[in-house]
């Protein structure tokens, strides 16, 4: 099985789980922090790579955003996307397409410039630069001039709040590859499941190269410390504020 079918596969057995997983800590931090880099999104309009279930998408339209376009890989997450949307009775707010985000995507329907691209958790499933590299050749495409870029990456797969269940998500048995490691993540949500990640150096360890390399200026990774629940409970967060397990990075595309 390929890298790509696996990631398929782990993600169509998640995906009527994956909502549930919202309010587990570190994925209520992570959502904190994208708003956060997304802040004011009136009026404008998202691409969601690798945006699944539609958790990040529909806090955008929350914040203002008049569509978000979500282009992932598991046909099964984006069933559950489509799903909360009809449940809600929301029409052609959140637009979902199947495809590869490391991959061409000139057959899907997508406008030509986003004000915002978001690629959240994208770059942890790239074994090979040269997916990580098609990955942002997407989003370099997609983001029109001035436009805003949020991401989230892995930061720290080997400290101590990477293996500790109480945030909700740990990292486990991190092999290193070429250029990178190999790991499984377990999402500890009322309902269990896991999935294999793989983040490459250039990526996982602070590098803003690719970022520079596809237009991206104002890089700045937003700081857990001002997560409203960070400032709830520190002492809770000990372990994370010394070694954060993720980092949720923003840019401008330059004009």
């Amino acid at each position: 099985m390929s890298s790509t079918e696996q990631i398929e596969e782990d993600y169509n057995k998640s995906a009527k789980s994956y909502n549930d997983a919202r309010h587990v800590p570190s994925i209520t931090l992570e959502s904190q922090l994208i708003n956060m880099a997304l802040g004011d999104a009136s009026g404008l309009v998202a691409l969601d790579l690798g945006g699944g279930a539609g958790l990040h998408a529909r806090e955008a339209i929350d914040l203002g955003a008049s569509r978000v376009d979500i282009v992932d890989l598991s046909s099964e997450m984006l069933k559950v996307a489509q799903d909360v949307e009809d449940s809600i009775g929301r029409k052609d707010r959140i637009r979902c397409y199947e495809a590869n985000v490391a991959k061409p995507m000139d057959h899907l329907p997508l406008d030509k410039g986003y004000d915002i691209v978001m690629a959240n958790w994208v770059f942890d499933h790239a074994s090979e630069i040269e997916i990580l590299e098609g990955m942002w050749q997407n989003i370099a495409r997609y983001l029109k001039p001035g436009g805003i870029f949020v991401g989230v990456r892995v930061a720290d797969l080997h400290g101590p709040a990477a293996s500790d269940a109480k945030y909700g998500v740990s990292m486990q048995n991190p092999k290193p590859i070429t250029g990178g490691f190999t790991y499984t993540t377990i999402v500890h949500a009322a309902n269990p499941w896991e999935f294999q990640g793989t983040s490459l150096d250039i990526s996982c360890l602070g590098s803003f190269e690719l970022h520079e390399k596809y237009g991206l200026e104002g890089i700045q990774i937003m700081p857990h410390e001002e997560a409203e629940t960070v400032q709830k409970d520190p002492s809770f967060w000990e372990l994370w504020r010394q070694r954060p397990v993720f980092s949720v990075v923003r840019g401008t595309k330059r004009v």
